[in-house]
């Protein structure tokens, strides 16, 4: 399979429905990723489920090109492991935060083996991002996974949060699988639908998760939360890259927006 690009979009329209306003958007029309909205994360190898990439700031792994974000995982050798890679995960922490709304991206995902992209959000409140609340009682919401070791077909949604006891609770991944190809062949539409009784995702528009959030033991979701996108490269979760993955991996983001019900 030859590396996909970005060069051959479609033209492409999103409607949220009435009584949902637009109120964030980055369209990536610029020649740099906007400062204003993202931080680019610098982490060093194995700093999240033991992934094999360092998170970089260098325009060399988060680009803006031909309207789009493009995230690039870099293979450094000819060895395969830790610290071997370079990729870039993206934040809005302390920029862009927000309580319920539509959250929608047209993305086309990377593929093969020990790819791991993400689109997701975790509580503006976590200690790792200046807040003083640690990780699972600031809540996780998982917008979109895909596990190229498993099936470059099948993108996961979930939820992470706190039990009773304090302790890691999960909606449990669930997944939507293509009919055909794989989501590296075009661009797609994720959805997270997200207000104060529950939680809906959604692929080009195809409902395909659910979870209703109302109850104090998912509390975490009634706070604000920041946006995440970005690019693994093996670990815990994701298995490992070999020779049969193609390096660079490119990850491309046509556009993030947020929509709000009208007040």
């Amino acid at each position: 399979m030859e590396q996909p690009t970005n060069t051959n979009q479609t033209t492409s329209s999103y409607d949220p429905g009435a009584g949902w306003e637009l109120v964030w958007a980055d369209e990536f029309e610029g020649t740099t990723l906007n400062p204003d909205n993202w931080n680019r994360q610098v982490e060093k190898a194995g700093r999240f489920n033991a992934e094999w990439q360092r998170y970089t700031d260098s325009e060399a792994n988060a680009y803006i090109e031909n309207n789009c974000l493009v995230i690039k995982a870099i293979h450094e050798g000819d060895a395969h492991g830790m610290d071997q890679y370079t990729s870039a995960r993206l934040n809005t922490a302390q920029k862009r935060t927000w309580k319920y709304g539509k959250i929608v991206a047209r993305m086309k995902l990377p593929y093969g083996k020990g790819i791991w992209p993400a689109f997701w959000m975790l509580g503006a409140n976590i200690d790792e991002n200046g807040g003083d609340t640690p990780w699972p009682q600031s809540g996780e919401i998982d917008i979109l996974e895909l596990y190229g070791t498993n099936n470059d077909a099948v993108i996961e949604a979930n939820l992470h949060f706190a039990d009773a006891a304090g302790e890691h609770d999960q909606m449990g991944a669930v997944s939507y699988k293509l009919q055909e190809g794989i989501f590296a062949d075009d661009f797609h539409i994720f959805e997270l639908e997200w207000t104060v009784a529950q939680m809906i995702w959604r692929v080009d528009g195809e409902e395909f998760a659910c979870y209703p959030i109302a109850s104090d033991e998912v509390s975490e979701f009634h706070k604000e939360f920041f946006l995440l996108i970005n690019l693994a490269v093996g670990g815990t979760f994701a298995g490992r890259p070999d020779e049969t993955t193609l390096f660079p991996q490119y990850f491309y983001v046509d556009w993030v927006r947020v929509y709000q019900q009208s007040r």
